[in-house]
């Protein structure tokens, strides 16, 4: 999604840049600020800060994390330790240890001299692999939008998301937001709930700021009024992300997916997840199984913001002393869920053991 005169994607790597550039999205949207990550502590950092994040773009810049890594020292105990720090960073999302291992493969047998070189064609063919996978969920979710009964009667269709799946969350498109842009560059009306995504406020910060970049209508809600746009009849579908999809059909995502899901069975809503294949893991049972972050509660007890007077500030909602439980991802049962939008197409997520073989050979 390219933005006048300044980052064309959520990361850029050049051989004679500083490292790998960023968007620091921990500052956005009061603030566009491009940010160079050298070093493997930079990266650790800008995984574990949020300053990237989405399962996607968590996966590939870990990738450059290695590749660069072994630039300074290529021995085998080094690429043990780069790969240990960085699976530490986020626990939840299943791309970050699919990418590394990814790397992993390609290095483990080459000469220590040659391993930054490889590693870093291996990083660039994994941002190279999203972009074409999330231009294709794009493609399988638009045909899911067209077939929508608000089309037929001729309404702009109203798309309900939640946190950030766009492109800040990719390398280009996103999963979640990759049909609301193919739609909108197809001419579809279309118009997006935002909500809030407390506590991090994912999609009050950086969708709210992706769409208004493509002048695609949207309004921002809070999180508790999803139930009651779904109820009124004022939401023809919802389209979410994952960090981790596992064997049985179960999605883990955002902590507040799991309300809107409920949500919308209740209401007869349709309830899409937008995917690669590669969020899919199928070493894990059930989202039973899933190891959930819990993140730090100074997230729920304050809010970042910017003042009267333009300054950037943090305010503390609470007491100093207040309790504070801050779990950064729920677990949505396969029953709730309408399908899986992959980029080999829809899959149902309560037959999603029996499409196994083909969707990893189609990837």
């Amino acid at each position: 999604m390219p933005l006048a005169n300044r980052m064309q994607r959520s990361l850029q790597y050049s051989p004679e840049g500083p490292g790998l550039q960023i968007i620091d999205q921990t500052l956005l949207p009061h603030q566009l600020r491009v940010v160079s990550l050298r070093t493997l502590d930079d990266f650790c950092t800008a995984i574990s800060s949020m300053q990237v994040r989405g399962a996607p773009l968590i996966g590939v810049t870990a990738a450059y994390g290695l590749a660069l890594s072994l630039a300074a020292d290529a021995s085998d105990a080094a690429l043990g330790d780069a790969i240990e720090r960085l699976l530490e960073t986020r626990p939840t999302a299943i791309n970050l240890a699919w990418a590394l291992e990814r790397v992993r493969a390609e290095v483990v047998d080459v000469a220590p001299a040659r391993r930054a070189g490889v590693a870093l064609a291996a990083a660039q063919q994994l941002a190279a692999d999203d972009i074409a996978v999330c231009q294709r969920i794009g493609e399988h979710g638009l045909t899911a939008l067209r077939g929508l009964p608000a089309l037929a009667a001729g309404r702009t269709l109203q798309i309900m998301t939640h946190c950030n799946a766009g492109w800040l969350a990719a390398i280009e498109w996103g999963t979640a937001l990759a049909p609301i842009y193919a739609a909108h560059a197809d001419g579809i009306p279309v118009h997006v709930w935002v909500s809030e995504t407390r506590p991090r406020n994912q999609g009050l910060h950086l969708t709210s700021w992706e769409l208004e970049q493509a002048g695609i209508a949207h309004t921002v809600i809070a999180d508790n009024a999803a139930g009651h746009l779904l109820q009124s009849g004022r939401v023809d579908a919802c389209i979410v992300g994952s960090d981790r999809t596992v064997a049985n059909g179960d999605v883990c995502n955002k902590i507040g997916t799991y309300m809107k899901a409920l949500a919308a069975s209740a209401h007869a809503i349709p309830f899409y997840v937008a995917l690669p294949v590669s969020t899919i893991d199928w070493a894990c049972a059930t989202g039973a199984d899933i190891p959930i972050e819990e993140r730090h509660g100074d997230e729920v007890r304050e809010v970042s913001g910017i003042d009267a007077s333009g300054r950037e500030a943090d305010v503390r909602l609470t007491t100093a002393s207040a309790v504070a439980y801050n779990p950064a991802f729920d677990v949505t049962p396969a029953a709730l869920v309408t399908a899986l939008i992959t980029e080999c197409g829809l899959v149902l997520p309560t037959q999603l053991a029996q499409s196994k073989q083909a969707l990893l050979g189609a990837g």
